[in-house]
């Protein structure tokens, strides 16, 4: 009797000081505010220089947001359409077409297959003048967006130039509707792929779909691209991993400050391949909802996932709605998946000075969690494949030539030239025409420092401040003439990633963003080594019991 009586007495004290806490709480952010509306209403009244009031309550807002972590952000009326368009929906009113700018000129970039661009023959390398009669001289791309979007059924007027002449388009506006799985079929030896790019609004019942649909051709196994998938909403994640994982399985635990926001996501259907052999393929760019559900499948010993390791974001942002059609993008929680194991590297809520300072998260680095069958991995740093690939790097001047758009133009001039290529899984660039490519660069603007240049103009910089120059100049200007001789054999060198890159543009002008996908499969040594896993059971199965050197992922130096 007296232990219930303690008991009572606790939970009261324990009740009484969170209602003082919360009471504080409230106080201090009531009495900061009242400070801070004083202080905007004099500055604005009383500064010697006139000042503009939304200026300076956006400086504001900034300086309070850039304290937190880079996910907590402010969004003004001006960018609620385009925050949709990235965090939720993938559907708009438009035209389907994306533009980039090339030296101050507009071009049409890429078309939507099926969309109102596309089939009004608006073709890629086609210079924008005008929108909607608007000059788009000094204009910005999101200046270009909000011109080209609006009410659906409406037009677009496009003022082109192709070929030197003057072409004017009226084209009708749609709903463009954009896929989270941007591609999916069955690949060479019976295996199914699936390529997500982002996690909004239905991914999860397009991947069913697809799911269904390669089904019926009897897969040996799936694989599961979450390369480069930026992440997006999270109950899509745990939706997705349902479809291959048991009913009532906890997927992912949200754990916040505030308890009324921290619960536990578990699956809540019967699974459509509970046992269908599984390969996930994640990179440094795959974030968020993608390590979700990469992170998840590993805990569970469900898939092997293949790669290199991920962004490492294990964070919840929650939207909330503000005054005058604006909104913030706030961190509530971080989120742990079914090992227990937080995957986010960066702590921003222990920074000393700002995020440039931010620390890693060291005292989850050398924590180990277990799998469901016993392997041994890690938090803190996202997910670590089982698999690990070696990273494919571009080379230096790959990167030049896609950064002067070169690739673009070559691209348009041969879409000009050849009515039709081969499908873009078997498409190769002749080295006839590889040659082309390369006997037109010499009239183009481009130049790129190789990283022996850099390392001798700082040897010569740090010769000259050691008033030593004379003695080694003879040797420098060597070098010099030696690095400039090997940058000319570079298209001989790199021919092979530079002809892809080029077969890429190219495909993309014939069979869209389709294409492209089909085009690389030529060319990507990790669907290869996801193929002959999924073709391996015994390996397949050795790496999900943990099995020698498969027993521990990650082990963190």
């Amino acid at each position: 009797m007296r232990k219930v009586k303690y008991s009572v007495i606790t939970l009261a004290l324990v009740v009484s000081a969170l209602t003082l806490a919360f009471k504080e709480e409230l106080f201090l952010i009531s009495k900061n505010l009242d400070i801070f509306v004083a202080l905007y209403k004099e500055v604005n009244i009383n500064y010697v220089e006139e000042t503009n009031p939304t200026t300076l309550m956006s400086d504001a807002i900034d300086a309070m947001l850039d304290r937190l972590d880079p996910y907590t952000d402010f969004v003004p009326e001006s960018e609620i359409e385009n925050y949709r368009l990235q965090y939720v929906s993938t559907q708009y009113s438009g035209i389907g077409v994306a533009t980039l700018f090339i030296d101050n000129k507009l071009f049409v970039d890429e078309l939507i297959e099926g969309f109102p661009a596309a089939k009004n023959d608006v073709k890629p390398g086609d210079q924008i003048l005008k929108i909607n009669n608007v000059d788009i001289h000094g204009k910005d791309n999101e200046q270009v967006t909000q011109l080209m979007r609006g009410v659906k059924g409406g037009k677009v007027s496009l003022l082109l130039k192709r070929d030197g002449a003057s072409i004017l388009k009226e084209i009708p506006r749609e709903e463009i509707k954009q896929s989270n799985v941007s591609y999916f079929g069955m690949l060479e030896g019976e295996i199914g792929y699936i390529r997500l790019d982002k996690f909004l609004e239905n991914c999860a019942s397009e991947v069913e779909n697809a799911l269904v649909t390669l089904n019926k051709s009897n897969p040996k196994g799936i694989i599961l691209d979450l390369r480069n998938n930026g992440g997006g909403i999270l109950q899509e994640a745990v939706k997705i991993v349902n479809l291959f994982t048991a009913n009532n399985t906890t997927i992912v635990v949200q754990k916040a400050r505030n308890d009324a926001k921290t619960y536990a996501h578990a699956t809540t259907k019967e699974p459509i391949s509970l046992h269908l052999p599984l390969v996930v393929l994640i990179n440094k760019n795959s974030a968020s909802a993608s390590e979700i559900v990469a992170g998840a499948f590993q805990d569970l010993d469900r898939a092997v996932v293949l790669g290199q390791r991920s962004f490492g974001k294990g964070l919840v942002q929650q939207m909330f709605n503000l005054p005058y059609n604006t909104m913030v993008k706030v961190t509530i929680a971080k989120y742990y998946i079914p090992s227990g194991r937080c995957i986010q590297e960066i702590d921003y809520g222990r920074k000393k000075d700002d995020l440039n300072n931010a620390k890693y998260s060291d005292d989850l680095l050398a924590v180990p969690y277990k799998t469901k069958i016993g392997r041994i991995v890690y938090g803190g740093k996202g997910i670590c494949p089982d698999i690990m690939m070696p990273v494919q790097k571009m080379s230096l001047i790959a990167k030049k030539l896609t950064e002067e758009r070169l690739f673009f133009d070559f691209a348009n001039q041969y879409y000009k030239t050849h009515k039709q290529i081969s499908k873009p899984e078997v498409f190769k660039l002749s080295d006839t025409d590889y040659h082309n490519f390369v006997a037109s660069l010499p009239d183009k603007k481009y130049n790129y420092t190789a990283e022996t240049e850099k390392i001798l103009n700082e040897l010569k910089l740090t010769a000259e401040n050691e008033n030593s120059i004379d003695e080694v100049k003879s040797d420098i200007e060597a070098l010099k003439s030696k690095i400039n001789n090997l940058k000319k054999t570079d298209f001989v060198k790199f021919k092979p990633e530079i002809k892809q890159i080029l077969e890429k543009h190219i495909v993309s002008r014939y069979y869209f963003e389709k294409g492209k996908v089909l085009q690389s499969f030529q060319y990507d040594k990790e669907v290869d080594e996801a193929k002959e896993i999924i073709n391996n059971p015994a390996k397949t199965n050795a790496i999900l019991r943990g099995d020698g050197i498969y027993k521990t992922i990650g082990a963190l130096k």
